[in-house]
């Protein structure tokens, strides 16, 4: 099994064998665990998990979007993807508008674009402890349809390696981890063609590690599976300023995808 889909398996084991009960605002339930970690060395291919089908599509045009600095839910519907549709449904808006969330914060945040400030940064000052993205404005949390579950990232280069970390104030393991930890590998891909760097590692910090108690079956059934060798990814066409870039997924070997509902 790849090392990735081994730490993921564990961690879901760790969730299911050790979590207590906790109550959430979906009213669903969940059991949790607080404080985890999951390591990927990006030189072991790109970091999805095999062990269930991502849809990897959908991922992409979530981070496209980010990458825009949208925030306007047409631009996700128009390409298919409907992870946030409950979430705006359930704000009761009718413009569109998910309130100033993730590409807002990324791309201006106050008038500050940190995704250019963090490149340039990386290029001339690549030893600095300062290569970093926030998410959570607090004086823009009560506009926001949801509040950033992974709040910041932080870059790092080393022997001509760029890594990444990504902080994660609530962690979805079964069906928003898988996601996040595709997304996060990809943007680092792209910094990379950005800044003629070698990707390194890619790191998730998560604080409220849970498992919805309608997801528990899905879990078991996940451990259960062996994965297979991780596949690459191919780049192409990009422009990471404009969210606009051709991504190819190269022999991805899966099982088949899980079955779960979303609560929101």
């Amino acid at each position: 099994m790849n090392s990735l889909d081994n730490a993921y398996r564990k961690l879901l084991t760790k969730v299911l064998t050790r979590g207590v009960d906790k109550t959430d605002r979906t009213g669903t339930g969940t059991i949790s665990i607080f404080g985890a970690s999951i390591r990927h060395n990006m030189s072991e291919g790109f970091p999805i998990l095999t062990t269930k089908k991502v849809a990897f599509n959908t991922m992409v045009t979530e981070l496209k979007w980010f990458l825009r600095g949208d925030t306007n839910i047409k631009y996700l519907q128009d390409n298919n993807c409907k992870i946030w549709d409950g979430d705006y449904e359930k704000s009761g808006r009718t413009d569109g508008e998910l309130g100033p969330i993730y590409g807002k914060q990324w791309r201006d945040i106050n008038g500050i674009d940190q995704l250019e400030n963090l490149i340039t940064g990386i290029i001339s000052n690549p030893d600095s402890r300062r290569h970093l993205v926030d998410s959570w404005n607090v004086e823009d949390l009560d506009k926001m349809t949801l509040p950033p579950c992974h709040y910041s990232f932080q870059c790092y280069v080393a022997d001509g390696k760029l890594s990444l970390m990504w902080n994660q104030r609530s962690a979805d393991l079964f069906l928003g981890v898988p996601f996040n930890i595709s997304s996060y590998g990809l943007l680092l891909l792209l910094l990379c063609k950005e800044t003629r760097l070698e990707p390194g590692e890619l790191i998730g910090n998560f604080g409220d590690v849970h498992l919805y108690k309608n997801h528990l079956e899905q879990a078991k059934e996940q451990i259960s599976r062996d994965g297979y060798d991780l596949p690459e990814v191919k780049l192409s066409c990009y422009d990471i300023y404009r969210g606009d870039f051709d991504v190819e997924l190269i022999n991805y070997k899966s099982h088949p995808a899980i079955k779960a509902p979303l609560s929101n």
